[in-house]
């Protein structure tokens, strides 16, 4: 007697063949592996496999028998593959993407049996993941997994067709899902996003959730085929530019793995960014060999973004936007004061710096790129609206870094002006020379003076260590149409530096000085005069002094 109506994981996807060139061992075409997970035999009759835009069709009359395997490919490649086990054909066999797809299996009653959603990282191999090798699962018995139960296959030939898995092994899972993030689909539906699959009831149970903010959950469902999103509706719509804390109690997954403790996601309604709103805070365009580039943005706003309503890019030789890619394909909420990076592979950047918000690293597959010696880095919103640019030099590093592979440039001031040299500064030493996903090294956010002319700090040491490395000038004026001139004189009253020549002022603004003399030098310890004139047309003169220490020991 054979099963007809199946649960989830009595049949799953333990085997597939995404790249199939270069060939190792196996024929030149794409395939998927079924195992029976149960002890009764399985009629796949009317099953159906697909992928995120496609889905085969009917599999013929077919008894899968406990604890064995079944290759499913298109009708071209069926006698190639019969070879290694039993073989049979489906119509429009979905075509799968090599760095990544979602793939499911579907019962004859319209049941997702399982789903995988696999992408190149999956592999945990940097050679094997260009082809010519399967993606094997180690545990059919703990299916909901996900990434930490599939890898590479070890055969010799590329991989296991129609038989046990060459990584076969125990691999229990017992780690308890994760609430990730959320996001909403309008004002009254909110999408809770997992780290894994959750049981379906669980997952659909209101009691298990709750929100703050006045608002009230009044409905619960697990969302197929993934099973790890959670769609909630709320009495009431949610409120413009205000952020919401969902908490999510005793879910369980697939192996009955509970959530011990409250998970919180925050969630809200996006807006689109505006210019000053979504600005480039740090860039890495000179990475040191086998790393990559990285480009760190940060919310400079008390609203709600989107990360796919957000683009990339840079400009070409002609000067005109290219190369654009959104920061995410699915959507990812970013919150006021958040710092979201960018980059080509996470793991190979936690290995280059200390990353202390790895949720906050979006990896982009093939993104812009950026040359080592100048180039520009551009952000858009939905509307294709430059929102912030920097044209950046490699001369913008500090001057006595001898090499500035694998130093970041950091922005000093989110407020400030995005082109401004000064604004810019390499990162410290002392924070590994880049800080992707947290605050700047050399951050200041340059506060109201009430003075015309400031320093701050009063002793500062330019040594590159991240913490004051740069003086900081900062000025007001009572009306426009001003031009400064900047000159730093030595305790015995030698000028060492042109710092302003002929600035144009706004009503408010800075520079900054990073303790090097004209010609690049560092400069010893000391008291330094600043000696500051500011004019205007109409004959208006006006000059300040201010001292100045520079306490950097020297070496």
């Amino acid at each position: 007697m054979y099963l007809l109506a199946q649960n989830r994981y009595d049949v799953v996807i333990d085997e597939l063949m995404a790249d199939p060139t270069p060939q190792i061992g196996l024929p030149n075409a794409e395939w998927l592996e079924l195992k029976n997970t149960t002890a009764a035999p399985i009629n796949l009759q009317n099953w159906r496999i697909g992928d995120a835009t496609s889905q085969s069709g009917p599999l013929p009359n077919f008894i899968l028998q406990p604890d064995s395997f079944l290759i499913i490919c298109t009708g071209s490649a069926v006698a190639a593959l019969s070879v290694f086990g039993t073989t049979i054909s489906v119509t429009s066999f979905p075509s799968f993407d090599n760095d990544g797809d979602q793939l499911f299996l579907k019962a004859a009653n319209g049941r997702t049996i399982h789903t995988v959603n696999y992408t190149s990282g999956w592999y945990q191999n940097e050679l094997k993941k260009d082809g010519g090798w399967t993606l094997e699962m180690i545990d059919s018995k703990s299916p909901c997994a996900g990434s930490a139960n599939w890898k590479a296959g070890i055969s010799i030939t590329g991989g296991t067709p129609g038989k046990k898995n060459s990584i076969d092994a125990i691999n229990n899972d017992v780690i308890a899902p994760q609430l990730k993030r959320a996001y909403t689909t309008d004002s009254t539906t909110i999408v809770l996003v997992y780290d894994e699959p959750v049981d379906s009831l669980s997952g659909a149970n209101l009691a298990n959730y709750s929100i703050d903010g006045g608002i009230t959950l009044i409905t619960a469902s697990t969302l197929a085929p993934l099973f790890n999103q959670v769609q909630l509706k709320t009495n009431n719509p949610l409120r413009e530019n205000t952020v919401y804390t969902i908490t999510a109690s005793n879910v369980k997954d697939c192996k009955n793995n509970t959530i011990g403790f409250a998970n919180k996601a925050r969630v809200g309604l996006p807006v689109d960014a505006a210019v000053g709103e979504w600005v480039i805070n740090e860039i890495l365009f000179n990475p040191v060999s086998n790393a990559f580039d990285f480009v760190e943005f940060y919310n400079n706003s008390n609203r709600i973004f989107d990360a796919s309503r957000l683009f990339i890019a840079n400009r070409n030789s002609s000067g005109v936007i290219s190369s654009i890619k959104g920061l995410s394909a699915t959507p990812y909420y970013i919150f006021p004061g958040d710092h979201i990076v960018e980059t080509e592979d996470a793991d190979n950047l936690a290995r280059q710096y200390l990353v202390r918000n790895p949720d906050n690293v979006l990896i982009l597959s093939s993104p812009p790129p950026f040359s080592d010696d100048a180039g520009t880095v551009v952000a858009l919103n939905f509307q294709g609206t430059v929102v912030d640019e920097v044209a950046y030099k490699d001369d913008w590093h500090f001057k006595l870094i001898d090499n500035s592979e694998g130093v970041s440039l950091e922005r000093i001031d989110p407020a400030g002006i995005s082109q401004d040299k000064s604004n810019w500064h390499s990162a410290a030493s002392t924070a590994g020379y880049g800080t992707p996903s947290y605050k700047n090294s050399q951050y200041r956010l340059l506060h109201s003076i009430q003075a015309k002319i400031e320093i701050s700090p009063k002793i500062f040491s330019p040594d590159n260590d991240g913490r004051d490395d740069i003086a900081t000038i900062q000025y007001e004026v009572t009306e426009p149409g001003y031009i400064a001139n900047i000159t730093i004189f030595d305790a015995a009253g030698r000028p060492i530096r042109n710092l302003v020549r002929n600035g144009t002022l706004g009503l408010k603004g800075y520079w900054n000085w990073d303790g090097l003399d004209d010609r690049g030098n560092k400069l010893p310890v000391g008291t330094y005069i600043l000696f500051t004139e500011i004019f205007n047309l109409q004959g208006k003169i006006e000059k300040f002094k201010n001292t100045v220490v520079l306490a950097r020991l020297l070496k």
